[in-house]
């Protein structure tokens, strides 16, 4: 892999140098990146371009397109130029779009990249392929390691197609593997609090730091007028942890004089069933499967909904839902894992159990009746609570890490 003759950063780990103000040159692994749509790919991408826009030199190593080497080149992430080394990969056959480099090439790869960058710091986004020879061959030239846990391995299940007592074996050896990977990093962090205490619990890691996903409200255009229609918006991966099933079947229980339409956006494996269910329903003029939609696509979705409706039962933190508060909408949400850190119940929404699709009718039918003064009052909490998520508090704290410095409050 050859790269462009271009000149290390005053101060990089390549002059012996410490300026605490200067840019840094940072490799990132991310094993889900741009093309794909999942939080943890949003999250990587808008964590690139940040730091570039700040004057750093980013460098991301991510699976390529193909199962072909490309050089190393510039793509626009998130509207900043960033340097890409995109690796032969192949697709996982199960899913519908992964797609994995061999875990026996991951250490090769990152040893031509290390040699060829010379970083002062690298970033992984999973422990699991590119993160995990990343990591072990960082340590092997002394650059330091930032973790980023976006992963529960349990979701990982779905797609292994192994039966139910190896499902048990391989998620013990997943997660001591993690284990094993975030002990030869500087810091492991994970988007919020809930989450750092499971990846704490699971793997016996101690200390592991609570940081936003972030996300830029510039992008995003509330409209604080009362809706003409009642319009539910459904983001993400469709997939079985997400439980799209169960918004579905409430919103099949909804008085019909709330005359509700529905929009889903996202692909994945469960769409035909979905759509075989959409049909059992009877909601085949009710609800509108968008699949993969473009970022201008996404926001005026959000901008025209009445209501945001999440049932998933596995998010570390859920991008979708903040792009959601950042469109001034109310939030249903299921009342699991990292949601109830962004849905408070009563103030900006409202909680269900997980799996209770009368209790998700009910509260789905709470904010479609609500008065104007109430359904408003809802929306500016949620203005109101994406503030702390702002992506310039993210890209602090994770450049305090890189340099080895306290972390902002």
């Amino acid at each position: 892999m050859t790269e462009p003759a271009t000149p290390a950063p005053e101060g990089s780990a390549s002059d012996g140098v410490s300026h605490t103000d200067r840019p840094l040159r940072i490799v990132m692994g991310a094993d889900t990146f741009s093309p794909d749509i999942n939080g943890a790919a949003r999250f990587a991408e808008r964590l690139a371009a940040g730091l570039t826009e700040r004057g750093h030199d980013v460098h991301v190593m991510a699976p390529g397109t193909a199962y072909r080497r490309s050089e190393p080149h510039f793509e626009t992430i998130e509207g900043a130029e960033v340097f890409m080394h995109r690796l032969p990969s192949l697709r996982w056959p199960p899913h519908d779009w992964l797609r994995f480099v061999w875990p026996w090439r991951s250490r090769h790869y990152a040893r031509q990249v290390l040699d060829s960058v010379k970083p002062d710091v690298v970033h992984i986004q999973s422990h699991i392929v590119i993160g995990r020879g990343l990591a072990r061959e960082a340590r092997k030239r002394g650059i330091p390691v930032v973790a980023t846990n976006h992963v529960m391995a349990e979701n990982i299940l779905d797609f292994t197609t192994l039966p139910p007592l190896l499902d048990k074996i391989f998620l013990k050896f997943a997660w001591d593997d993690a284990r094993r990977t975030f002990d030869m990093t500087r810091a492991v962090t994970t988007p919020t609090r809930k989450a750092a205490d499971f990846l704490e619990r699971t793997t016996g890691l101690t200390g592991v730091i609570p940081i936003s996903c972030g996300i830029d409200r510039r992008f995003y255009t509330p409209d604080l007028t009362p809706r003409a229609e009642n319009r539910l918006l459904i983001v993400g991966r469709l997939t079985s942890e997400k439980q799209v099933d169960v918004t579905l079947r409430a919103i099949a229980r909804l008085d019909p004089e709330l005359r509700t339409a529905v929009d889903i956006v996202g692909g994945g494996d469960q769409r035909h069933s979905l759509e075989s269910l959409v049909s059992e329903l009877g909601l085949e003029d009710v609800v509108t499967f968008h699949g993969h939609a473009s970022d201008e696509e996404l926001r005026a979705l959000y901008s025209r909904a009445s209501l945001y409706v999440i049932a998933s039962i596995a998010e570390l933190q859920s991008i979708s839902t903040m792009e959601a508060m950042a469109s001034g909408l109310p939030v249903v949400a299921a009342d699991a894992m990292a949601l109830p850190h962004l849905v408070h119940d009563g103030e900006n929404g409202y909680l269900f159990p997980p799996g209770d699709v009368e209790a998700a009718r009910d509260r789905i039918t709470r904010v479609l009746t609500a008065s104007p003064e109430e359904r408003l009052r809802m929306q500016q909490a949620s203005l109101d609570g994406v503030s702390i998520h702002d992506i310039n508090r993210t890209l602090d704290t994770f450049e305090a890490l890189y340099r080895g410095e306290p972390i902002p409050e």
